[in-house]
């Protein structure tokens, strides 16, 4: 391979910082990650890795990027595979103090949209792969870049359409102050629908009333949060249970009218472990409950699909090693990540990266400059003890 200039850290950080990204459900403010990806697979290409890009068959105009280095006997399965996701969230205008899309170091720190969550980890990942001699690589290396993580998890979804794609150890970037997290609950978001019939308020018995019959869904709802609190149980979590939480309600449009529709929105947060289909049952058979009083007046939606609980190994080599070199305990976290789609390719999986979640999602998002260097040399001794 003829020689190559080193790519610059800071060069890089600024570049994809400096490319829209965002995902959102609202189309004003959804932007495709092609430019992201395509930055990514230059700079990869760059350092000897072979590229493969896919657009989404959920998402058309998003792409994830698969880059392989494979050793010198070609073996094409097992050793680490380094993920993250390539789109951010929306920024308040109103609320940022820089240019979210221009990384600006002030205050020993680097800000920007996505600085943390988590466009840089692909700049930590290209440093720490530039220490080697990629010759001598023993096993594969690959770095995943996905999309749409922020909003429908569209990407880690497709990942069964990489032929190849069989790690033996998998590490998401997400920002966890590279201390390795080992689970995390699952988020399903639910619509509960009540069509009821409208009518003069003077009549009641003319009607039905959709905040009525959603005052008995919400009873039924609130017997299956304490089913759910006495029968699972993790104490990993700081709340050691699933969670339903009801976020959001509306219907009816005038006092002296009975109330035709009703609609609730809810959160629900499963243990690691706990099927979405039983979770989905629990739910239709207390809203079943509820339609035996008010035939077919309710009905449950999803406003997302779900994503699943995950949980690594306890007695994972991966998790091991990242204890050992991140000098850490692993430890669960509060937010979801796409670690149980990558899980299900069959690898080791744990979440650990640069910067901290608490300035995910934040104005004037960040990642601190002391934090720089330790990252990249535990980052540099993972891929060393995993694929050298």
């Amino acid at each position: 391979m003829p020689f190559m200039p080193k790519l610059d850290f800071l060069t890089l950080y600024k570049d994809l910082i400096a490319i829209p990204s965002v995902s959102c459900i609202e189309p004003g403010w959804d932007t495709s990650n092609l430019a992201v990806v395509e930055k990514l697979a230059q700079c990869l290409q760059q350092l000897g890795f072979s590229i493969e890009l896919q657009e989404l068959n959920a998402q058309r105009g998003k792409y994830n990027l698969l880059a392989t280095y494979l050793p010198a006997n070609q073996q094409t399965q097992g050793g680490l595979l380094l993920a993250g996701h390539t789109d951010t969230v929306p920024w308040d205008e109103g609320r940022w103090q820089r240019d979210p899309f221009k990384l600006t170091e002030a205050d020993n720190k680097l800000y920007g949209l996505g600085s943390a969550d988590m466009k840089g980890f692909f700049a930590f990942v290209i440093e720490a792969i530039q220490q080697f001699d990629l010759s001598q690589l023993q096993k594969p290396l690959r770095i995943l870049a996905t999309a749409d993580e922020e909003t429908t998890m569209a990407g880690a979804r497709e990942l069964n359409r990489f032929s190849d794609l069989k790690p033996d150890y998998a590490i998401i970037g997400e920002p966890t102050s590279m201390c390795p997290v080992h689970m995390h609950k699952g988020h399903a978001t639910e619509a509960i629908r009540v069509v009821g019939k409208s009518g003069h308020s003077s009549n009641p018995a003319a009607g039905v009333n959709a905040i009525e019959v959603m005052h008995a869904a919400i009873s039924e709802l609130m017997t299956l949060q304490q089913q759910l609190q006495q029968r699972y149980q993790d104490d990993h979590f700081e709340v050691p249970y699933p969670t339903l939480n009801f976020g959001n309600i509306h219907g009816g449009d005038a006092a002296n009218r009975i109330c035709a529709c009703c609609e609730m929105h809810i959160d629900i947060r499963p243990l690691p472990g706990m099927a979405m289909d039983d979770l989905y049952g629990l739910l239709e058979q207390r809203l079943t409950a509820v339609n035996q009083r008010y035939p077919n007046a309710v009905s449950l939606h999803h406003l997302h699909p779900a994503i699943p609980g995950y949980a690594c190994q306890a007695d994972s080599p991966l998790l091991s090693v990242a204890e050992s070199i991140s000098g850490a305990p692993p430890q669960p976290a509060n937010y979801c990540t796409e670690a149980p789609f990558v899980q299900a390719l069959g690898c080791h999986t744990i979440v650990m990266g640069p910067g901290s979640i608490a300035q995910a999602h934040q104005p004037d998002e960040f990642i601190r400059l002391d934090e720089i260097q330790p990252s990249l040399d535990k980052l540099g001794r993972i891929i060393g003890q995993l694929c050298f």
